[in-house]
């Protein structure tokens, strides 16, 4: 049945209602003033963690392969993810959304519903944010965190010798996109495969959850290198080798992949998917080596250790088989936007 409720435009609800009916998504204490006011306890020794990240339309989203709902799930996933990448506890998020006057209210509505399904698992709220015209639809967000001072992870605390660890299977979103553009690439596919690969490329999940254990492990000292691999492994690994000033040796073979994509892509499409594929979203971390297997073990569900930090300064994909020649790694083949 028709609904006209459901069938305005931006356009035609106007920016104060479009306002207010975003209110809904948001704590009441803390919207409907020029900013939003946090209570925080006073703690030394920690530090306040703030990052954005942006979603274009025609470039990280599309009607096909993404529902207004996943849409927002994407978007808080990306920057939660990013807090992950630094050790840090999620506070809030802001939103800012350029929009086309002809965007259905009911999609905006369906992008803060993925967004307030995505961060419920983390106890964030939506603290407000801004809405304007725009020719294209645009979703910017501010996310805020704290984090220990001496459990900040940064790229640049690498040190040769550590252990390159990454949180989960990598290659999964590109082949959930894979399926999405091109449906008959999964023809012998069983319905349980496309349902999961599409699924880590449609809800993605940060992997906040990975955290206490890492503290846990880690003890009382010790820096920890890391970040995230939503612009792919290969990517992560070359910046965190660039920030510490060291090399890596990344192994082909210890590369955890989506179960049968070697057998359904081929083993070099699901490696190439997994060092630049991009937008899998698990952390890659460089620890001790007895930690990282220790962390390892604890993690499981595709948690590996992939490599070694180096006193060089290249980034080499060796194999252990000698199947395939030794390859210089570089961000040339992982996702740039100019």
């Amino acid at each position: 049945m028709w609904d006209p409720e459901n069938s305005l435009s931006v356009r035609e609800l106007g920016e104060q209602g479009l306002l207010k009916r975003l209110q809904r998504f948001c704590p009441a204490e803390w919207v409907g003033d020029d900013a939003a006011a946090i209570a925080m306890t006073p703690e030394p020794n920690r530090s306040l963690v703030v990052t954005t990240d942006m979603l274009v339309d025609g470039v990280h989203f599309s009607d096909r392969t993404t529902s207004a709902e996943d849409v927002g799930w994407r978007a808080a996933a990306a920057n939660l993810s990013d807090l992950a990448a630094m050790g840090a506890t999620p506070l809030a998020i802001t939103v800012s959304l350029g929009l086309q006057g002809d965007t259905p209210v009911s999609w905006v509505e369906g992008v803060y519903t993925g967004m307030v399904s995505c961060l419920d698992a983390y106890q964030t709220a939506i603290a407000g944010g801004d809405v304007c015209q725009s020719p294209v639809n645009v979703i910017s967000i501010t996310a805020f965190g704290w984090v220990p001072t001496d459990r900040t992870i940064r790229r640049q605390n690498g040190k040769p010798g550590d252990a390159i660890v990454v949180t989960g299977v990598h290659g999964a979103s590109r082949a959930g996109l894979e399926l999405l553009l091109h449906p008959e690439t999964g023809k012998d596919w069983s319905e349980e495969e496309i349902r999961e690969l599409i699924t880590a490329h449609q809800r993605p999940n940060p992997r906040l959850d990975v955290l206490p254990i890492l503290w846990e492990v880690m003890g009382e000292g010790g820096e920890i290198a890391g970040m995230d691999s939503s612009d792919g492994l290969a990517d992560a690994i070359v910046q965190i080798a660039r920030a510490s000033g060291v090399g890596a040796t990344l192994e082909r073979g210890l590369i955890p992949l989506p179960a049968r994509l070697k057998q359904r892509v081929g083993e070099e499409r699901a490696v190439e998917w997994a060092l630049y594929g991009g937008e899998d979203f698990e952390l890659v971390l460089c620890l001790p080596p007895l930690v990282a297997s220790e962390f390892v073990e604890r993690v499981g569900n595709g948690a590996a250790i992939v490599g070694t930090l180096t006193k060089s300064t290249r980034v080499c994909l060796t194999d252990s088989t000698g199947a395939y020649a030794d390859e210089v790694i570089t961000q040339n083949l992982s996702f740039q936007h100019f």
